[in-house]
Formats: C-alpha cells, sequence, structure tokens
C-alpha cells in the first residue's frame, strides 16, 4: 500500500532507521575509496506518496555512464558521507538539504569498481521541483515505497564469474542491478524492522568496472 508523503510517515521511516544497527565499518578498506548515495525520499507527482529518487546516469559519464543509480558520488577529502550525500543531492537534482533531513545511514557496500558505498536516508520536503543537472543525469524516476516492498520486487540469480548471489530489482523502469538494487533492498529490509546485510550481494559484471 501506496505510503503518504507526510509527517506520519517520515516519524515511521525515521524509527524504523533508529531501529537499525550498522554493521561496523568492514576491515580492511584502505583500497577502497570512499563514496555515498542518497536514499531520498520526496513525494510521486501523481499520487502524492512517499517515492525514492532514481536517476539514469548520462551516457557521457565517465564511469557507470547510462546506467541507474541513486544520486550520490565520491566523497571529497574531510568529508563525512552525510557531506557528501548532501552535496551530490544538490549537485546532480538541485535538492538542497540540511543536515536535520537526514533520517539514517544503511550499511557500507563495497563496489567491485572499488568504492565504499555509504547509503544516507533523507526526507525530501522539497522535492516536489528538482533541477537535474544534465551534464550527470539523463532523467529523474519517483519509485514508489510500495514497488519496493512489493513480494515480486526482488529477485536472485547466478553468474559463472562469481559463487555470490546476484540481486536485481523488477522496476517499472526496468531492471535494476546492484549496488543500486542491493542498497533499495536494504532499505526494504529496515522498513519491514529487519537487520538484513546485503555487503555479500553481487553486481553483474558489466558494473565491475
Amino acid at each position: 500500500m501506496p505510503m503518504p508523503f507526510d509527517d506520519a510517515t517520515r516519524r515511521k521511516i525515521e524509527s524504523c532507521c533508529a531501529g537499525f544497527v550498522r554493521l561496523d565499518e568492514a576491515a580492511p578498506t584502505a583500497s577502497l575509496k570512499r563514496a555515498a548515495v542518497a536514499i531520498a525520499l520526496a513525494p510521486d507527482h501523481d499520487t502524492g506518496a512517499t517515492a525514492v529518487l532514481l536517476t539514469l546516469r548520462a551516457a557521457g559519464l565517465r564511469s557507470h555512464g547510462g546506467q541507474w543509480a541513486l544520486p550520490g558520488g565520491r566523497c571529497d577529502a574531510g568529508e563525512t558521507p552525510v557531506e557528501a550525500a548532501l552535496r551530490e543531492l544538490a549537485e546532480e537534482l538541485g535538492l538542497i538539504l540540511a543536515p536535520d533531513a537526514v533520517l539514517g545511514l544503511l550499511d557500507d557496500y563495497p563496489t567491485r569498481s572499488g568504492y565504499l558505498i555509504t547509503p544516507v536516508i533523507v526526507w525530501a520536503a522539497n522535492g516536489h521541483t528538482l533541477r537535474p543537472n544534465p551534464d550527470e543525469v539523463t532523467s529523474v524516476h519517483r519509485i514508489g515505497l510500495d514497488a519496493i516492498t512489493a513480494d515480486d520486487a526482488f529477485d536472485f540469480t547466478a553468474i559463472r564469474e562469481s559463487r555470490r548471489r546476484v540481486i536485481r530489482f523488477h522496476a517499472r523502469e526496468g531492471i535494476i542491478h546492484a549496488p543500486t538494487a542491493a542498497l533499495i533492498y536494504q532499505f526494504r529490509e529496515v522498513l519491514a524492522g529487519r537487520d538484513t546485510r546485503v555487503h555479500n550481494l553481487e553486481q553483474p559484471v558489466f558494473a565491475w568496472k
């Protein structure tokens, strides 16, 4: 069932995040570059329900061009994951949020391309209007929480290149893979009150570079 974009929903999600126990930082991670993404919750224009902002990366980007992604990127020197996620939201979508918009953090996720991603859950009260940066974002999509929590939203498959399970999110826009699918899956589990871990879920080979 859709969750309305209102104060009651915000309080519920914030409570779920407060009850989630993050994994300690995985050791050792010296070879991984720190990055952050925003699981930004904003209103769906058609239904008024709460939705996650998902971007299609510009095709001309040097890495992962044309792929589905949560807004985010590499942490600058001296920058915390929360600061990086808020900065990237402003740079990619023109969405300016204060630190008090942060509802919680999920587990760090190590990627095959050499990053350790911290997902930051934020409440975008001013997320009705966005200004996507065309140099970074081809389009922005709003994925309702009811789509994320549906029984058939996610599945797992195998690839010959890895013994780890590959997670896939079946969105209206198409199949979305890890790391994005893994992070959205953990968020869905947090909403259900489960401390489900995703750091061992695999990415498809095309995302390894």
